[in-house]
C-alpha cells in the first residue's frame, strides 16, 4: 500500500475514533456501508445486556432492563457478521453467542417457545400486553432463524456450542401450537391459555414461522396447515398495481417494509418461488419500490419526502410513540424509519444508498449505534433519537447480506430448511 493510502486510512480511523462519523466527502459507498454496518452492530455488542448477552428491547426503556427474543435472534446474526468482518475477534463473537445460548437454555419456555420479552434482571417473562405473558411463536421463529445461522457458523469453530443451538431449535413444539387444528397460533400463556386466539396468517413478517415449523425434524406441521391458515388471510393475495408496479402478495402498498426483512434475514429470497409462481425477490423489490414511489408522489404533502428520503415501517414516532407508518393508513404522518430503506438494500441497492447518504447528511441522525430510529422533517425536532433492537438488527444483517450473502449462505446451508421449503411447495429456479 502506498504512503498516501496508508495516511488516508489512518486519517479515516482517527476521525471515526474521535467523532464516530467521518466526513461524507471522503467516504465511498463501500466505506459508508462498512461504517454503518460496524456502528449498528455495536447495539448488539456494546449495548447488549451484560449478564445475559441478549439484546435490550430499546435504549430508552421505561419498563426497565427488558430484553427481546426476536431482536436477540437478529442480534445473533449481527454478531456473526461483525466477527466475520473483523470488527472484533472471532473468539469474542463465539463468547457472545455462548452467553446468548446459555441464557436461552435458562429462561422459562412454553412448550419450547420463548416469551416476547424478559426482564433481564429477574429472568422472568415480561408481559408484552395484558394476556401476552407466555410463549410467542413468531418471536421464537426470529430467534431460531438466528440460532440456525449460528449453528452453521459455529460448526467448525465450537462444535459443542453448535450442538446446543441445535438442541434449542429441536425443542420448539411447533405442532403443539396448532391446538390440533389446521393453523398455527401465535401465543400461549400458562396464566391465560389461548385467550389471545391469534391465528398466524399472512402475507406479513410471519412467513418464517411456517417455514421453520414445516422444517422441524422433531415437531413439524403439515403443508395443509400452511395452506389453510397462512395463505387464506384477507391480505395474502393482492395482484393490483401501485404507481405502475405490480404487487402479487400483501396488503395495499405492501404494508410496512419490515415484511420484506424479518423473515428474510436468513431465508434467501433470490430465485425463490412458490407453487403459485410468485417470485419472492421480485415481490419484495416491488414492495420497496412502491414505498419509494409513494414518497416521491407524497400525496399528503409532507416535508422532505422524495427519492432520497423514503421507507415506511413500524418504528418510534415523534408524536405517538411506537407506530406503524405504512402508506394507505392514517398512521402515515411523514415519519421515515432508516431501517425501512436501508434493510431493503438487497432489493434496491442504488435507491437505498441514496437514502443512506441523505440520512448521513441530516443533522443529528447519527448516534452511538448508527442511525437513530426515525425522522420526520415536518416535526421539531425532526429526529426521533431512540434505538430499537428489531430495527437495528435488519440494518446490520441485510447490509452484510448485500455485501457478502453471509447470513443467507449460513441459514440456507441447513438441510432441514431445504426440506421444509420443498414440503411447502417452494423452490429455487
Amino acid at each position: 500500500m502506498s504512503a498516501k493510502r496508508i495516511w488516508g486510512a489512518a486519517l479515516l480511523c482517527l476521525l471515526v475514533a474521535c467523532t464516530g462519523r467521518p466526513p461524507k466527502s471522503i467516504l465511498s459507498d463501500e466505506a459508508l456501508l462498512d461504517t454503518v454496518e460496524r456502528q449498528t452492530i455495536k447495539y448488539f455488542t456494546d449495548f447488549a445486556d451484560s449478564a445475559t448477552g441478549l439484546a435490550r428491547e430499546r435504549d430508552k426503556d421505561r419498563n426497565g432492563n427488558i430484553v427481546t427474543i426476536g431482536g436477540s435472534g437478529f442480534g445473533a446474526m449481527a454478531i456473526i457478521a461483525g466477527a466475520s468482518r473483523g470488527y472484533f475477534p472471532e473468539s469474542e463473537g463465539i463468547e457472545r453467542l455462548g452467553r446468548i445460548v446459555t441464557s436461552l437454555e435458562r429462561l422459562e419456555r412454553f412448550h419450547g417457545a420463548w416469551a416476547h420479552w424478559y426482564d433481564a434482571d429477574s429472568g422472568e417473562p415480561f408481559s408484552f400486553s395484558k394476556f401476552d405473558d407466555g410463549g410467542d411463536l413468531v418471536e421464537t421463529a426470529f430467534m431460531v432463524q438466528g440460532l440456525l445461522a449460528a449453528r452453521q457458523w459455529l460448526a467448525s469453530r465450537d462444535e459443542a456450542l453448535s450442538a446446543r443451538c441445535d438442541a434449542l431449535w429441536k425443542e420448539v413444539e411447533w405442532d403443539w401450537y396448532t391446538r390440533g387444528t389446521d393453523s398455527l397460533y401465535w401465543h400461549w400463556s400458562k396464566n391465560h391459555g389461548w385467550k389471545m386466539n391469534h391465528r398466524i396468517k399472512g402475507f406479513d413478517e410471519t412467513l418464517i414461522t411456517y417455514i421453520l415449523a414445516a422444517s422441524s425434524p422433531t415437531h413439524p406441521i403439515s403443508r395443509e396447515c400452511y395452506e389453510a391458515s397462512y395463505k387464506t388471510s384477507s391480505y395474502y393475495h393482492n395482484g393490483r398495481e401501485y404507481y405502475g408496479i405490480s404487487l402479487p402478495l400483501g396488503m395495499d402498498y405492501g404494508g410496512p417494509l419490515f415484511f420484506c426483512h424479518y423473515s428474510w434475514l436468513g431465508l434467501d429470497p433470490r430465485g425463490l418461488k412458490d407453487a403459485g409462481g410468485v417470485d419472492y425477490f421480485e415481490r419484495n423489490k416491488a414492495h420497496t419500490l412502491i414505498h419509494r414511489a409513494y414518497a416521491i408522489d407524497n400525496p399528503k404533502g409532507h416535508k422532505g419526502l422524495g427519492k432520497d428520503l423514503w421507507g415506511f415501517t413500524s418504528s418510534d414516532d415523534p408524536d405517538v410513540g411506537y407506530s406503524s407508518h405504512h402508506p394507505g393508513t392514517d398512521a402515515e404522518n411523514g415519519t421515515v424509519s432508516p431501517t425501512a430503506a436501508l434493510s431493503s438494500i438487497v432489493y434496491t441497492p442504488q435507491e437505498s444508498m441514496q437514502v443512506m447518504r441523505r440520512l448521513w447528511d441530516m443533522e443529528g441522525m447519527w448516534g452511538p449505534y448508527g442511525f437513530y430510529d426515525a425522522c420526520n422533517p415536518s416535526r421539531t425536532p425532526p429526529v426521533v433519537d431512540h434505538y430499537l433492537a428489531i430495527d437495528q438488527g435488519p440494518v446490520a444483517v441485510m447490509i452484510e447480506n448485500y455485501r457478502s450473502g453471509l447470513l443467507w449462505e449460513l441459514f440456507m446451508s441447513c438441510p432441514e430448511i431445504a426440506a421444509g421449503l420443498a414440503k411447502l411447495g417452494f423452490y429455487y429456479y
